[in-house]
């Protein structure tokens, strides 16, 4: 089975459409939806966008969803807040468990950097031999004892030292983690009409500039 892992769109609809044009997404047998989808710019597009692929998207609730507040959740309908509050925290295909964060919450703050003792914390009593997720906005494959993680990455909003949009591709026991180009020039100007109040702001940092990995992983450790 090929899986396509996308987490942490934020609304982002621009890269959302170029992940979903990739060859290796419309050929997946299933497409996990990680969580985060709609808190940005275009958030009515992008859950109109995943709820098209049907029965073959896997979808579980970031953070994000759960408490989608102010401008994102005035876009959208009842139906489709409820739809997003109500989805479950995490998702098992076979011998790989899907979560948002960390199998336990869905916005505890796990890095690259983080100690061993936490990670392992984390993830007592987890049976999975792998766990997929987001929630950090950065790739990242490493040894939790005897469970492999990996973090996806962010289609909308990674911090990545680059601009594109990231996500993973799983097949059996093998990850490839992929990147895809989308038309930034394009996406600034149409964030920047979108009404949404951080347009600016995102625009500025993260599309006129790449976010570095490296400053998100030490902002990240002293929120933890």
């Amino acid at each position: 089975m090929r899986v396509a892992a996308l987490y942490d769109v934020h609304g982002v609809v621009q890269a959302l459409d170029a992940v979903l044009a990739e060859s290796e997404v419309a050929s997946a047998d299933r497409i996990v939806i990680g969580g985060d989808v709609a808190a940005g710019p275009f958030p009515r597009e992008s859950v109109e966008r995943l709820r098209e692929l049907g029965d073959r998207a896997l979808w579980l609730r970031g953070n994000a969803d759960r408490e989608l507040s102010g401008w994102p959740r005035e876009q959208l309908g009842e139906e489709e807040v409820a739809f997003l509050r109500d989805l479950p925290r995490g998702q098992t295909l076979g011998r790989v468990l899907f979560c948002h964060a960390t199998p336990r919450s869905d916005e505890e703050i796990l890095t690259e950097i983080s100690p061993d003792a936490d990670w392992l914390e984390a993830f007592a009593g987890v049976e999975a031999a792998l766990v997929v997720a987001g929630h950090t906005h950065m790739q990242l494959d490493r040894k939790v004892g005897d469970i492999r993680f990996v973090n996806a990455g962010s289609v909308g909003m990674p911090y990545e030292d680059e601009v594109a949009a990231f996500w993973a591709l799983i097949a059996d026991d093998e990850v490839e983690f992929r990147k895809t180009p989308f038309d930034v020039e394009r996406a600034a100007a149409e964030i920047a009409a979108s009404g949404w109040p951080g347009a600016e702001e995102f625009v500025a940092e993260n599309l006129l500039v790449a976010p570095s990995r490296a400053e998100a992983t030490q902002l990240f450790e002293s929120w933890r």
